[in-house]
């Protein structure tokens, strides 16, 4: 199995509510994929609580493989949450995929 772990570094918003709804929007699209992408075992999206902390939120997923993780990637519903919904909001992002 594959453990995918993103966190994301938000852009500036005009208030915390606006931060607050657009963190909220991502973490429910791409927590819908899991209906959506079948080789998908677990996703999930949460916020960080800890404000002297850089990073806003962290998605964690697995999947069986790499060539699934290469799937989910590439598949056409994550790229329209990619690139609709994370990439006009996102300042910075890091990753890791790890065997368990």
């Amino acid at each position: 199995m594959i453990r995918h772990i993103v966190m994301f570094k938000l852009v500036e918003f005009a208030d915390s509510v606006e931060k607050q709804a657009k963190m909220q929007e991502i973490k429910t699209r791409l927590e819908a994929l899991k209906d959506k992408i079948e080789l998908l075992h677990k996703i999930e999206v949460d916020f960080n609580v800890n404000p002297a902390e850089a990073w806003d939120l962290v998605l964690t997923a697995e999947v069986q493989s790499l060539k699934d993780l290469s799937d989910y990637a590439n598949h056409p519903d994550h790229i329209d949450v990619t690139k609709n919904v994370i990439a006009p909001a996102k300042a910075d992002r890091a990753c890791i995929d790890y065997e368990f």
